[in-house]
């Protein structure tokens, strides 16, 4: 936990409430660029496609907070939001006839690999911070921290201090503190601003996580969850879309209070078997547990620093980091094929360099060499933040520990991987992913969902039927992610 004394990190000992948490990363896509260009803070800013002159076809991937109180939401159209926010670069006060620069946005394309980068760094937190996580795109993801922390009041005296939470939280808990401490940890290691849910249940969690945007934490304690939902709209209770709150609507159900009082009964013969499970949703009733997207495909720690060129510095980090994950490797039994270094050098480009072993192994003093050997290509650069990754991951049983026996390897205990170098920015192949998740069957890493132009991805959002929108319980996008969200999200790869 990087030595940090943390407000909350000791587990339940008595009863049995989960501690869940729901992270929602704020407008992910426009924090990013703000990351790596700061003069956009504070800044209506649009990230999209078809905005640049002559062009006629785009839509908003995601919108500021700054630019939606102009009006402008994801998914729109990018014509109507240069109807609401002409870009900034055509204004100009002197000429009545330009567009106001106060009422003007920064415009910018999309960029997948520096969103994928960033997104690495936030993984990277999570899965430090709890055991279970469910990535469920790349900005969200579910974290059952229930052996981390507890629900227990914090302080032994009788003067408890109050919660600092939204929510219907009254007195600080330890789970409030540990929720509080992975939310700032992801703004200062991954520099973007994230909104956090706690509660007992995985429903609830997310439903929290979007009550109080931007950069909010709201905690919903367990037996106050029906409480906390009961005045929110029908729309607010996970799994609910447009289809199902109009059918509700007709019913004269309009709040989750009013959906939890409803007849389960009837609410089936309305709903199939979906209307009981929103029932107990609404009534702060969901036992679903937090489950992983599936095993790791590599693992990587990263490391901030302040901008440095002095190779010394660099390489006690990447010494250390290589230590750090070479011994995760080991703790989870896999053996790796890959080894990787990344360098972000100032004020945000991203660099990755691999290198492929001739066959799967456990040295962690291997992984310092090749690591050091691949930093040394930036020996003379200033970097703000270095990582090492180890990757093809093999958790089968092997008696093939280290490299003994490989006596045809070149110098340098590998071959370097020339598919591996000069991918872009945090390119598929050799980007530091903490976690990369392995796909179903038939998915082609080569065109995943998320590179589609974003007028293909409406289109296809678009053309589901009523009931597949409906039946989205959260886990992909739904009415309100696209208002709160960016215009595509796909899971974390």
């Amino acid at each position: 936990m990087d030595g940090d004394t943390l407000p909350g990190t000791e587990p339940a000992t008595t009863g049995t409430d989960r501690v869940i948490l729901h992270v929602d990363m704020d407008c992910f896509y426009a924090s990013c660029e703000r990351l790596r260009d700061p003069a956009l803070r504070g800044e209506p800013v649009v990230v999209g496609m078809g905005y640049e002159p002559g062009e006629t076809i785009g839509a908003v991937a995601t919108a500021s907070y700054e630019a939606r109180e102009f009006g402008v939401d994801s998914a729109d159209p990018i014509s109507r939001a240069l109807d609401r926010l002409p870009r900034r670069v055509d204004a100009d006060a002197r000429d009545p006839e330009a567009p106001n620069p106060e009422e003007t946005a920064y415009y910018r394309p999309v960029d997948m690999d520096c969103y994928k980068s960033v997104a690495a760094d936030v993984k990277a937190v999570l899965h430090d911070c709890a055991d279970v996580v469910r990535e469920v795109s790349i900005d969200e993801a579910y974290l059952d921290v229930t052996d981390r922390t507890s629900w227990n009041v914090v302080g032994r005296s009788t003067e408890v201090p109050d919660s600092a939470a939204a929510g219907p939280a009254e007195r600080r808990t330890l789970a409030e503190g540990y929720a509080r401490y992975v939310r700032d940890r992801i703004e200062r290691e991954a520099g973007v601003p994230a909104s956090v849910g706690v509660a007992p249940n995985m429903s609830a969690a997310k439903i929290a996580s979007d009550h109080d945007k931007p950069q909010g934490l709201v905690v919903v304690p367990p037996g106050r969850v029906r409480e906390f939902l009961a005045p929110l709209s029908t729309d607010a209770v996970h799994g609910v879309g447009p289809v199902t709150a109009r059918t509700l609507a007709e019913m004269d159900i309009e709040t989750a209070g009013e959906l939890a009082d409803a007849d389960p009964d009837t609410l089936e013969l309305e709903l199939g078997e979906r209307g009981r499970e929103l029932h107990e949703r609404a009534r702060g009733e969901d036992d679903r547990e937090v489950t992983p997207t599936g095993l790791p495909k590599s693992l990587s720690r990263e490391s901030s620093l302040p901008p440095t060129d002095d190779e010394a510095t660099k390489r006690d980090r990447v010494k250390a980091l290589a230590a750090d994950v070479a011994r995760r490797a080991r703790e989870r039994e896999c053996l790796y094929r890959t080894i990787g270094v990344k360098v972000v050098t100032p004020p945000y480009e991203v660099h990755t360099r691999a290198r492929s072993l001739p066959g799967p192994v456990d040295d962690p003093e291997l992984v310092e060499s090749v690591a050091l050997d691949l930093l040394g290509e930036f020996a003379d650069d200033r970097a703000r933040k270095l990582g090492v990754r180890v990757a093809k991951l093999d958790f089968a049983d092997s008696d093939q520990s280290t490299l003994t026996g490989f006596e045809d390897a070149p110098a340098g205990h590998g071959a370097t991987d020339d598919h591996d170098r000069d991918r872009g920015a945090d390119g598929d192949r050799s980007r530091t992913d903490d976690h990369d998740r392995e796909q179903p069957d038939g998915y082609d890493r080569e065109q995943p969902e998320d590179h589609r132009p974003l007028t293909d991805w409406i289109e296809h959002e678009s053309a589901k039927s009523d009931v597949e929108a409906d039946r989205d319980d959260g886990d992909r996008t739904d009415e309100r992610r696209h208002r709160e969200g960016q215009a595509s999200l796909g899971e974390f790869e």
